[in-house]
């Protein structure tokens, strides 16, 4: 259990639950494409995150001893270490990168699957990424799964036993935003595990607009890394996702076609 992960006898009064593992932050980041390692420690700390995801095919977190350790700058104790399967294309990559993931970090069996089925647009092969899932939930892994937009995967997803579904709002690094609402609604209402939008976000509107559509948090990683100043933006996606939260929980009036007066009009004088 790590300082920010806590017991769940003790909730915050809105907390993301994750695994029975309870976190006031709502903002997941990514560690890659940062112009350094104390980049990576300082936007982190700006976007508040208490998850980071770490791609083991092509972060230290360990394994090689000669080579900067992403540990020292952001480490087990203060942050969930979320390993994840960037850059596998079949399922049997994605069973092996997460055993070496839990064989590094002591034997932590939350990791972040993800099984690609194209290179030039990223997107998820279902397939694969159904397969690995189900064989990753019989070896005890607690499973976060990018996955499309599909309702009907999502809670097939659900169903086989992942903590977290995590659909796209767009191609990874795209910075698109939500492009597909309706099906974010969808897989939201009939979800009884967090939904976590996962890739496309470019800008803090559109993590906005996730969390407003009921999503439960948004990981990112180019949105923030990729920005003229990184630290900045990280901390107007913090906001950005704790406004949508807090937009969501107070529920938006309707949408109407025609004005409605701010102030009553009854019992005005004339």
């Amino acid at each position: 259990m790590n300082a920010f992960a806590q017991p769940m006898t003790d909730p915050p009064g809105d907390p993301l639950v994750i695994a029975g593992r309870v976190y006031a932050s709502r903002l997941l980041t990514g560690t890659g494409k940062y112009r350094d390692i104390d980049e990576t420690r300082r936007a982190t700390e700006a976007a508040g995150a208490q998850i980071v995801t770490v791609a083991i095919r092509r972060s230290n977190i360990g394994q090689h001893k000669d080579e900067p350790n992403l540990l020292d700058v952001l480490p087990p104790d203060r942050y969930t270490i979320l390993p994840n399967t960037a850059g596998c294309y079949t399922a049997e990559d994605a069973l092996r990168t997460c055993r070496l993931a839990r064989e590094l970090l002591d034997g932590r069996s939350l990791v972040k699957l993800e099984v690609l089925g194209d290179r030039r647009t990223l997107f998820p092969d279902v397939v694969q990424t159904l397969k690995a899932a189900e064989q990753l939930v019989a070896e005890d892994f607690e499973v976060m799964v990018y996955t499309s937009d599909d309702p009907i995967l999502a809670k097939r997803l659900e169903e086989t036993g992942c903590v977290a579904v995590m659909p796209l709002a767009a191609p990874i690094g795209s910075g698109l935003g939500v492009q597909n609402r309706y099906n974010l609604l969808e897989i939201v209402e009939n979800a009884r595990v967090p939904i976590i939008v996962d890739a496309g976000v470019g800008t803090a509107s559109d993590a906005a607009i996730a969390m407003e559509l009921g999503c439960d948090g948004v990981l990112m990683n180019t949105a923030i890394a990729g920005a003229r100043d990184p630290v900045l933006m990280a901390r107007a996606m913090k906001r950005a996702v704790e406004a949508g939260r807090d937009a969501f929980r107070a529920g938006r009036i309707p949408r109407k076609r025609y004005a409605s007066a701010s102030s009553p009009l009854d019992g005005t004088i004339g």
